[in-house]
């Protein structure tokens, strides 16, 4: 169905119609193109243990971060957050930096920002990226009640939920070596987007933690094997399509993720359907540092809502969290990391 939408930057998108994809079952530079998702599960694979992500542990991630009030770039919520952050993943992954900068929004104010990138095993040359923002919107644009849409949006399934699902990765890598190298990044100042009934509208007003970064990488001429970027992960009832620009980029990648969702039963968190293309930070790692990097997104294919009922509201507090849908994610992901050692 051709249903028109807003994607999370304000601009239109045409959701593409619901066909279901060949899939590759394990990435691979030198993968067969063409392979059905069929017979890929019906080829038998080499076994590689996979450690349980732990839901709960995940939820109180999100929920600590919440506790500190909207990480709003310039706050104080903000700054308390990036040091719960910091101390929380050198307890796992001592390799830490915290690259700061300062960004021009549209609307002209200068913040200083925040990236926080965890190396695990730097030494090695082998390298899986992922990423999630921390920040929150500064304005809940999208609120029902107009009162609200002057607040700053709680940010629990906006962007907690990404970071949370990374600590939780952390912890775990700390006890189970994949046997690859894995760079956590948290990206600030992706949420200070130009609101899309704003005019003038500009050019690249989102993400811009992620195209400082991108610019200007933690390590001179840091690249990784593929990326894969986390964005509102965490809300109940939550359905990932294959975002758009994520099949344009890295479609093996893209392949191999929802193929490794199905094959741990996660068939109905990722179901095997495009969605439309969402302007988000991948796009600028695609395009900057050219790694293959999708984004694993939320999107309603019933056109009632763009990425969750509470996008941009003061409702995306931890009502909206589920952590069944957190473990979906985290198990996945921690699968995909196991693979690449075993393949």
């Amino acid at each position: 169905m051709n249903k028109e939408a807003k994607n999370k930057k304000g601009c239109p998108l045409l959701t593409l119609p619901l066909l279901f994809l060949a899939g590759l079952f394990l990435f691979s530079c030198g993968g067969k193109k063409g392979q059905t998702a069929e017979n890929a599960r019906n080829k038998e694979t080499k076994p590689a243990y996979v450690p349980a992500f732990n839901g709960d542990s995940a939820y109180a991630y999100v929920e600590k971060q919440v506790s500190f009030g909207p990480r709003v770039p310039g706050t104080k919520a903000h700054e308390q957050c990036a040091l719960y952050l910091e101390k929380t993943i050198k307890a796992f992954i001592p390799d830490v930096i915290i690259q700061q900068a300062k960004v021009r929004t549209y609307d002209d104010k200068t913040l200083n920002i925040k990236n926080i990138i965890a190396t695990f095993h730097p030494e090695r040359t082998d390298r899986i990226l992922l990423c999630a923002h921390w920040d929150c919107r500064p304005f809940a644009d999208h609120d029902p009640v107009p009162a609200n849409r002057t607040k700053a949006v709680p940010g629990a399934n906006d962007a907690a939920s990404g970071a949370g699902v990374l600590l939780e990765i952390a912890r775990q890598l700390k006890m189970n070596d994949p046997g690859i190298g894995v760079d956590l990044v948290f990206l600030d100042a992706e949420d200070w987007g130009q609101p899309e009934d704003a005019r003038p509208q500009k050019e690249d007003t989102w993400c811009l933690g992620t195209q400082y970064w991108a610019g200007n990488p933690h390590k001179p001429g840091y690249t990784a094997r593929f990326g894969i970027l986390l964005d509102m992960v965490g809300a109940r009832n939550t359905v990932f399509p294959k975002e758009g620009e994520s099949i344009s980029f890295a479609p093996d990648v893209v392949n191999m993720v929802w193929e490794t969702a199905a094959r741990l039963g996660y068939a109905d968190f990722f179901p095997n359907q495009n969605g439309g293309s969402v302007t988000d930070d991948h796009i600028y790692i695609n395009n900057i540092l050219k790694i293959p990097t999708i984004d694993i997104i939320p999107q309603d294919m019933t056109g009632q809502h763009s990425f969750f009922p509470f996008w941009h509201t003061s409702k995306d507090d931890m009502e909206s969290i589920d952590r069944n849908t957190l473990q979906a994610v985290g198990n996945t992901l921690l699968a995909v990391l196991a693979q690449q050692k075993a393949s």
